[in-house]
């Protein structure tokens, strides 16, 4: 699926809309409870997604200057942002995604064609065209709109934002360790494949289940999803 500038930033909106509404319901004890991330409660995850929208501004900075401007200083500081944020009221919590959530769609706002054109470099070492950013930025907000465990599941994400999910991940993981998946959403007829070695019969593993099941097994998150060939399904290794 082809995922234009306008696409990634309505979903980038959308999706930040639904996380800060999301985290103006909870009461410090709800934050400090765990969100569905091993070792994370609710408030880090929302200390990250926060400290997220700081970092892509700086890329954005870097694509409207040329100056370059990393996410982060170092993977420590990105931890230690982490690790601080969880320690902090949850209201400031909730006040620091907003803010730094709407200086990162202003900082967007006031790029031209020629600057969203410029080429920056993501925390992964990845370098790409600052068109990027507000797709980085959309699975932040959506996926860990889930992660939070506040009632915010799969099925609350827009089906064209879950394919373009689905597509991004599956690029990802091609190469990577394991066996040989076919994966068929059982609501539409769109299909994924992720090359592998075949399992010991030599065929490879259909995984099935609606897009919203697939999206999440893809992500690493709790699903539904199954196998047409009634064996379990294969285990992916991390995604990000």
């Amino acid at each position: 699926m082809n995922r234009s500038l306008a696409d990634t930033r309505h979903w980038m909106r959308e999706g930040t809309e639904l996380l800060v509404d999301a985290t103006t319901r909870l009461d410090e004890a709800a934050y400090d409870a765990p969100s569905v991330l091993p070792g994370w409660s609710r408030k880090h995850v929302v200390a990250h997604v926060a400290a997220n929208a700081d970092a892509l501004a700086n890329l954005v900075h870097w694509a409207a200057t040329g100056t370059p401007t990393p996410m982060y200083a170092s993977p420590e500081e990105r931890a230690t942002g982490i690790r601080e944020g969880g320690r902090q009221p949850g209201t400031r919590l909730t006040e620091w995604l907003r803010l730094s959530s709407d200086a990162l769609e202003k900082a967007m706002e006031e790029l031209d064609d020629n600057q969203w054109a410029s080429r920056v470099l993501t925390a992964q070492g990845r370098t790409v065209a600052a068109t990027e950013i507000p797709w980085l930025r959309s699975r932040e907000v959506w996926v860990h709109a889930v992660d939070l465990g506040s009632g915010i599941n799969f099925t609350a994400l827009p089906a064209d934002f879950l394919m373009a999910l689905s597509d991004d991940i599956v690029t990802k993981r091609r190469g990577a360790p394991g066996p040989e998946i076919i994966l068929r959403p059982t609501n539409m007829a769109t299909r994924w494949y992720l090359p592998g070695a075949p399992d010991e019969e030599g065929a490879a593993v259909t995984v099935t289940g609606p897009l919203t099941e697939i999206a999440a097994y893809l992500a690493g998150r709790h699903h539904g999803a199954t196998t047409a060939e009634g064996v379990a399904v294969p285990a992916l290794p991390a995604w990000l």
